[in-house]
C-alpha cells in the first residue's frame, strides 16, 4: 500500500511540475538580490496576469554554474557583459526577436556600445543597469589625493583603504593603470601588473568584497574599492557629504547588468513582456530612483526624482569586464601569487 501511495504521490508531483512548466501566466527570473524592486513586479502582474518568480544568485560564476549543472526551468537571466559573452559562446541564450521590445528605442547608444564588441547588433541581451566600480575616499579623514589607483601607493593611509577580493576588478585596473588592455596575453605585462597589486597590498587593511561598504561607513577604512550601492546605503546624507567618489580614467572599470533569455526558457513570450515592461521610461525611471544608478533609459532621465549617484556620462572611459577565458589561468597564477605576498 505504501509503495502505490508513493507512486500516486510522485505522479501528482510529476503534473504539478508540468503544469509549472506550462502555465502562460508565470515567469521565473534568475537575478541578483534588491536589484528589481517588489512593487514593480506587483505592478507587472497587476497588468498583465503574469506572476514574476524571483530566484537570488549572488555571482555570475554562481548562476553559470547552476545552468550548466542542469538547472531548468528559469526564462530570464541577468548576467554581466563577461557572462553574456560566456553564454552566447555556449548557446546558452535565445536570439532577440526585437519586434517584440519596441522599448529598446529607449537606449542609451552608449551602454549598448559597451557590449557591441562581442555582440554587434545586441541581439542576444537588454541592458538593464549600467553602472561603475569605483573609489570611495572619506574627506574627513583624507585631505588631498590623487583620483585614480596610484592612492593605493599611500603609505600614510595603511590598514585604512581595502580591494575588492576579486581578481578580475583588481587586476583589469592594475592593467589599465600601467596603460595595458585586460586581455594582454603577454607575460610580462601581467606580471608588471601583478608586482603593482603586490605594492598596494602593503597598504591595504584587506581585500574585501563583503563588508567594505559597512566599513567604510563606520569610519574603519578611509578608502574602499567597490560597488557605489554597497557603500551609499550605508550612509545618511550628512555622512554622504564626507565622501569622495572617484571613477578612475585610468584603469576604471564598468558593469552592464543585462536581461537575457535563456534559449531553453519555458516561458518566452512573458519573458518578452517583462522586459519590455521595464523598457517604458516610468517604469525605469522609479527603478532607478532606488537604485541611485545613472538611467540607461533616455526618457527615463526625465522622470526621475532621485538624483543618481553620479553621471552617465562619468562611464564614457571605463571599461566593461571581458571574457579573458584564454588568459584567465595565467592572471590567476599571478593573483594567487600576490594573495601570498608579504
Amino acid at each position: 500500500m505504501k509503495k502505490i501511495l508513493s507512486l500516486l504521490a510522485m505522479v501528482f508531483l510529476l503534473i504539478a511540475c508540468g503544469d509549472k512548466q506550462t502555465n502562460d501566466n508565470v515567469l521565473y527570473l534568475y537575478g541578483w538580490a534588491d536589484y528589481i524592486p517588489k512593487e514593480i513586479y506587483d505592478e507587472f502582474e497587476k497588468e498583465t496576469g503574469i506572476k514574476v518568480v524571483e530566484d537570488i544568485y549572488s555571482s555570475n560564476e554562481e548562476m553559470f554554474t547552476k545552468l550548466k549543472a542542469g538547472g531548468k526551468g528559469y526564462d530570464i537571466v541577468v548576467p554581466s557583459a563577461d557572462y553574456v559573452e560566456i553564454m552566447m559562446k555556449e548557446n546558452m541564450l535565445e536570439k532577440l526577436d526585437k519586434n517584440k521590445l519596441p522599448g529598446l528605442k529607449n537606449l542609451d547608444p552608449m551602454a549598448l556600445g559597451k557590449l557591441q564588441y562581442f555582440d554587434p547588433n545586441n541581439d542576444y541581451e537588454v541592458p538593464y543597469v549600467m553602472g561603475a566600480t569605483i573609489i570611495a575616499v572619506n574627506k574627513k579623514y583624507v585631505k588631498d589625493f590623487p583620483r585614480d589607483y596610484s592612492i593605493y601607493n599611500r603609505s600614510d593611509l595603511q590598514g585604512r583603504m581595502t580591494l575588492l577580493d576579486d581578481m578580475r576588478e583588481v587586476m583589469t585596473s592594475s592593467l589599465g593603470m600601467l596603460g595595458y588592455p585586460q586581455t594582454v596575453s603577454d607575460e610580462k605585462a601581467i606580471a608588471e601588473a601583478a608586482e603593482m597589486v603586490k605594492g598596494w597590498k602593503k597598504n591595504i587593511a584587506k581585500f574585501d568584497s563583503e563588508s567594505f561598504g559597512k566599513g567604510f561607513a563606520s569610519g574603519d577604512f578611509w578608502v574602499v574599492q567597490g560597488y557605489p550601492d554597497n557603500i551609499f546605503r550605508e550612509l545618511d546624507e550628512t555622512e554622504r557629504e564626507n565622501v569622495e567618489l572617484i571613477i578612475p580614467e585610468k584603469g576604471g572599470t564598468a558593469y552592464v547588468d543585462s536581461f537575457a533569455i535563456l534559449a531553453d526558457a519555458p516561458h518566452k513570450e512573458a519573458a518578452y513582456k517583462f522586459i519590455d515592461f521595464i523598457l517604458r521610461p516610468d517604469v525605469y525611471a522609479r527603478i532607478a530612483d532606488v537604485l541611485e544608478t545613472p538611467s540607461i533609459n533616455v526618457p527615463a532621465r526625465e522622470l526621475m526624482k532621485v538624483k543618481p549617484l553620479y553621471e552617465i556620462s562619468d562611464l564614457q572611459n571605463t571599461q566593461v569586464l571581458k571574457d579573458i577565458q584564454s588568459t584567465l589561468d595565467l592572471q590567476n597564477k599571478y593573483w594567487q601569487e600576490i594573495l601570498i605576498s608579504k
